[in-house]
């Protein structure tokens, strides 16, 4: 067994008892947005946070180990997306990294957002013309240092 294994476990599960990630978010006390990261294998939990996600997925103790261990994170599987919904995101950064970088350097400096002290929320927003998807990041600024 790996933590891909692990993550398909949790997905069959979630599917077959119909529950939603706000839900086991809500169970193990932190965001949705954290507690489906670490579900699909971006994140390591606590054991304390393995065992209740353990119990809710009613998964074996090995794969509850498993959700312990420091994953391979960023694990889409081909440079460039090809799913629909996640190439968008790579289309906004083609399209407006350049003008993210130019923003955050004019506003802060030379540097980078963190995305290791990060949090970010999404939403749903109606609109009349039709809902939108509101996300937002919050990234701590870290400068690059001279040495």
């Amino acid at each position: 067994m790996d933590r891909n294994d692990v993550t398909e476990m949790i997905v069959a599960a979630k599917i077959k008892k119909g529950i939603k990630w706000a839900d086991v978010a809500k169970k193990i006390g932190l965001s949705k947005e954290w507690v489906t990261a670490g579900c699909l294998g971006q994140m390591t939990f606590t054991e304390e946070q393995a065992k209740k996600i353990g119990k809710i997925f009613a998964l074996p103790a090995e794969a509850v180990q498993l959700l312990q261990v420091v994953p391979y994170k960023g694990s889409l599987p081909t440079a460039v997306p090809t799913d629909p919904l996640i190439y968008r995101f790579y289309e906004l950064v083609s399209v407006y990294g350049t003008t993210f970088k130019e923003l955050i350097h004019e506003e802060f400096g030379d540097g980078i957002m963190s995305a290791i002290d990060f949090k970010m929320d999404m939403t749903r927003e109606a609109d009349p013309k039709g809902d939108r998807v509101k996300i937002v990041m919050s990234g701590k600024f870290l400068p690059y240092k001279t040495y």
